[in-house]
């Protein structure tokens, strides 16, 4: 899946409640989507979650959750989400849409292993 953070948003830029982020992405079949997310709450150094305001999916719901630990920080999402279109909505995540998205996360868990290092329990 290919995805593209279209507004003007950076690693740099601060997340603050009310923030809007706009994507491109193509989730199927090389058809691309507009997608927009919301930040609906912040604390920081703790957690935030973003919701989808526009996009491919019924329902979005994205916790992101952080915790200082010996040596680092932990990083712990918990993903709610829905896809449209009823039965067939539900067959297309069991067959395609649920694999995609854990993909994404892995793919995800790779960059931020590559960039920070994987975390040692040191006993």
């Amino acid at each position: 899946m290919r995805f593209e953070v279209t507004s003007p948003y950076d690693a740099k830029s601060k997340v603050y409640e009310g923030m809007i982020i706009t994507y491109k992405i193509t989730p199927l079949l090389g058809i691309k989507m507009n997608w927009m997310t919301e930040i609906t709450h912040v604390k920081e150094q703790q957690y935030f979650v973003d919701e989808q305001r526009f996009g491919p999916y019924a329902l979005w719901h994205h916790e992101h959750h952080f915790k200082e630990i010996k040596g680092g920080v932990q990083m712990t999402d918990i993903l709610n989400y829905a896809v449209p279109y009823g039965i067939i909505g539900r067959l297309s995540n069991k067959l395609l849409v649920g694999n995609k998205i854990k993909k994404i996360f892995q793919y995800r868990e790779k960059a931020i292993n590559k960039m920070f290092g994987v975390y040692r329990h040191q006993a």
